[in-house]
């Protein structure tokens, strides 16, 4: 039995053959694994030798103690978010490399998807990290600190950014943001807004992000 990090919900690939691509899936604030396994459970079939990871944040949430968090997000300050957010990159940044070693995959078989502050956690992952994973697709989140983040890319995997516009917890406008910030540091990005949508996964953004996944995976 391969062992993590952290405690993950794992989705063998349907092929019952050795995995060809690793997606990893990070959870919002408050969530777990297990939430977001429903979106791996909608994509399997279409990736059949994937096998999917959704890993619980390292943190008991302390304002849902029933789930996880990536870092505490009560703090204001946001140099203290900063500092919280660089030891939940720590962790998913290895968890990652025990993935990539257990199945014996290179970064390019690998993708990353996160919602709200699992998002968040990816888009800093996914371009703080030495080794270039393949993709990484981010549903409601936003830039951690683009001070931070300029001084320290080291790759530059492809990027799918969706936000709903009726978003009141992460407001639409951080994806503005980061398609700016993105164009600045001359990183490719794809980005979605969808109308009359709350903080959630719509279902066009499922299927969107799916699409993404077997076109830079398969």
């Amino acid at each position: 039995m391969n062992s993590y990090i952290l405690d993950t919900t794992i989705i063998e690939p349907l092929s019952k053959g050795k995995p060809k691509q690793a997606i990893i899936l990070c959870h919002g604030y408050g969530g777990d694994g297990k939430d977001i396994s429903l979106l791996a459970i909608n994509w399997q079939r279409f990736l059949p030798d994937a096998i999917f990871l959704c890993p619980n944040g390292p943190e008991i949430c302390s304002v849902n103690p029933g789930g996880f968090q990536w870092f505490d997000l009560e703090i204001e300050k946001e140099e203290v978010i900063l500092e919280k957010s660089l030891v939940a990159e720590k962790k998913l940044t290895l968890f990652l490399d025990q993935v990539l070693d257990n199945f014996q995959l290179e970064p390019k078989n690998l993708g990353l998807i996160g919602f709200s502050q699992g998002c968040m956690i990816s888009i800093q992952v996914g371009l703080k990290n030495k080794k270039e994973i393949n993709c990484v697709i981010g549903y409601s989140g936003k830039v951690i600190n683009q001070k931070h983040l300029l001084e320290n890319i080291n790759s530059k995997p492809k990027f799918f950014l969706m936000h709903g516009d009726n978003d009141t917890i992460v407001p639409p406008t951080h994806l503005l943001e980061a398609k700016e910030y993105f164009a600045k540091c001359d990183i490719k990005i794809k980005t979605k807004l969808f109308k009359k949508c709350e903080h959630r996964i719509p279902i066009e953004g499922s299927s969107l992000g799916l699409e993404f996944l077997r076109k830079n995976l398969l």
